[in-house]
């Protein structure tokens, strides 16, 4: 059974596996707004377990927004959560804050909140990672509507050697808000969690997308691979007219450098924000949102998991990850 909550929309997730239960934390918001595009607005993060991936129990609300302000004075967006070396789960999160009520322009920023047993958090003012400008477009730019920096993905480095940080941006260097195809996979490193320094991107502008959003390295089929989304109305440069979704795109390691211009879709738009995690067998699994119905309404719920073939198959009941056709 899909992941719904009565009375809400249900988008964007990330998960945690204390290896006992699953532990879902979602964005949601409810349903009286209305019109789904406030839902952005009035996100918050809740919070269901599951020994299976398929049977949830849900546990309410688990982040809220924070005052007048802070990073998160408008809304609490997506994030994920890692356990560091001291026992304690760490939430990263994004922090949204809308400067006006009937425009769009936001400003983003990292923050992170702290648990014992993963399901009662307190936030930790400490952490306040914004873009640097050094690398990334900021709102005084003046080139797009939001100062993009969210989505982080923590893992920790494969030589143990701290942790890595991926962050849905946008490249510096725009000459106007026509010149849409800045989207990169934006990149910090910590050694304790804490204390953060942002990198250089680990992609490359021009591959054909506004924005990547959560982004997350996978390993299929004995190849490193990028997971992102992109909908239709944000590709850009070669790829307008095309069809969005979620997408792969190839990597020389975790950590990149990552191919956008070679990127292919795994799922159509109809399905995003995915995420893969491994079930108690081991195996890979795709779950995401259901973005729109056949009515083209907007649905706001989450798949069960969803099977992934990597032979290069047609796709039939599964979804798939597509090969590319030899240049």
């Amino acid at each position: 059974m899909a992941f719904s909550k009565d009375g809400h929309w249900v988008w964007d997730f990330w998960l945690a596996d204390d290896g006992e239960r699953y532990h879902l934390y979602y964005l949601h918001a409810p349903t009286s707004l209305g019109d789904p595009q406030l839902r952005h607005r009035n996100a918050r993060i809740g919070h269901a377990i599951s020994g299976d991936l398929v049977e949830w129990e849900d546990l309410g609300e688990v982040l809220s927004a924070g005052d007048a302000g802070d990073i998160d004075s408008s809304a609490t967006w997506t994030g994920s959560v890692v356990r560091g070396d001291d026992g304690l789960w760490r939430m990263f999160y994004t922090g949204s804050r809308f400067l006006s009520p009937s425009e769009i322009t936001n400003v983003e920023t990292i923050g992170v909140a702290v648990s014992d047993d993963l399901h009662t958090w307190r936030k930790d003012p400490r952490l306040q990672l914004q873009a640097d400008p050094a690398w990334y477009e900021i709102l005084p730019d003046g080139t797009w509507h939001e100062e993009a920096w969210r989505d982080p993905w923590v893992f920790r480095d494969s030589a143990g050697e701290g942790w890595h940080m991926l962050v849905t941006a946008r490249a510096r260097g725009a000459r106007s808000r026509r010149d849409t195809d800045r989207g990169v996979v934006g990149h910090a490193r910590s050694a304790d969690l804490l204390h953060w320094t942002v990198q250089p991107p680990l992609s490359s502008p021009g591959g054909g997308f506004a924005h990547l959003e959560v982004p997350q390295t996978v390993r299929l089929g004995g190849r490193d691979l990028l997971l992102f989304s992109c909908d239709a109305a944000h590709l850009a440069g070669d790829r307008v007219g095309a069809a969005g979704g979620v997408w792969l795109a190839d990597a020389e390691s975790a950590t990149g450098p990552f191919d956008l211009t070679g990127a292919y879709l795994l799922t159509p738009e109809s399905l995003y924000a995915g995420r893969i995690v491994e079930d108690r067998s081991g195996t890979p699994r795709l779950i995401a949102f259901e973005n729109g119905g056949t009515d083209g309404g907007f649905l706001g719920r989450i798949t069960d998991p969803l099977d992934i073939a990597t032979d290069g198959a047609e796709p039939r009941a599964v979804l798939y990850v597509q090969e590319r056709n030899p240049a």
